[in-house]
């Protein structure tokens, strides 16, 4: 392996937890970078984006509701429900938007923040994963601070930790100012991944692509 080839690769991607192409999209990323092994290094960080910044903390709707409001109606909204259902089950996803209930993602994303630091024990794809399987599939509540602690303790947080941090101001700033960045880097829509700072690669593009582009940039750098 020459030494252009294995120069890192940071990508950061700017997501969120209760947008299902982010979730397909992660899935696909990360069986991409399944395939690269270690042909391609990579520091990936999880960025916040917020779909719905208007929701508001510790209250839920169907998200059949919220997509019948942002589509022009429950024809409309189901269309778009079957769509990604469908795009989902491709990748393996059991995507279950009937039961999934739009909720406030902050608490969720400084959760994910927290994950990127040395004082939580599990990593950010793992916390990622875990979210993002609650509200698709299981139908969870991702903006209740108690159900969120239970979701960590299942990666091996301890319950009182993530309570702790939830009550603290931890990630408060720090998310806030992934959300800015997001708008400085012209990102108006999730997922995308941007690399090294330099190059973006938007939505949830299918796998060859995924591995296609991290090896050519890979290359270059």
């Amino acid at each position: 392996m020459s030494e252009e080839a294995a120069a890192t690769l940071r990508v950061e991607i700017w997501s969120d937890v209760i947008c299902p192409w982010c979730y397909i999209g992660k899935t696909r990323f990360d069986r991409a970078i399944e395939r690269l092994g270690d042909e391609v290094t990579l520091d990936v960080v999880y960025r916040a984006y917020q779909l719905d910044p208007s929701a508001r903390p510790g209250v839920t709707e169907p998200v059949s509701e919220a997509y019948a409001r942002k589509f022009g109606g429950p024809d409309q909204a189901e269309q778009v429900i079957s769509r990604v259902t469908s795009a989902a089950r491709e990748d393996g996803i059991d995507m279950r938007l009937d039961r999934a209930l739009r909720a406030n993602t902050v608490l969720a994303h400084r959760l994910v923040w927290w994950a990127s630091t040395p004082e939580c024990p599990v990593d950010q794809s793992a916390v990622q994963d875990r979210l993002m399987r609650a509200y698709f599939t299981e139908g969870d509540d991702i903006g209740d601070p108690r159900r969120l602690a239970e979701l960590l303790a299942e990666l091996g947080v301890d319950p009182a930790s993530t309570v702790d941090f939830l009550n603290g101001e931890g990630g408060i700033a720090e998310v806030a100012q992934e959300i800015e960045r997001a708008g400085e880097h012209g990102i108006s829509a999730v997922p995308t991944f941007v690399v090294d700072g330099r190059w973006a690669i938007p939505g949830a593009q299918d796998v060859e692509t995924f591995e296609r582009v991290l090896r050519r940039l890979a290359e270059r750098s």
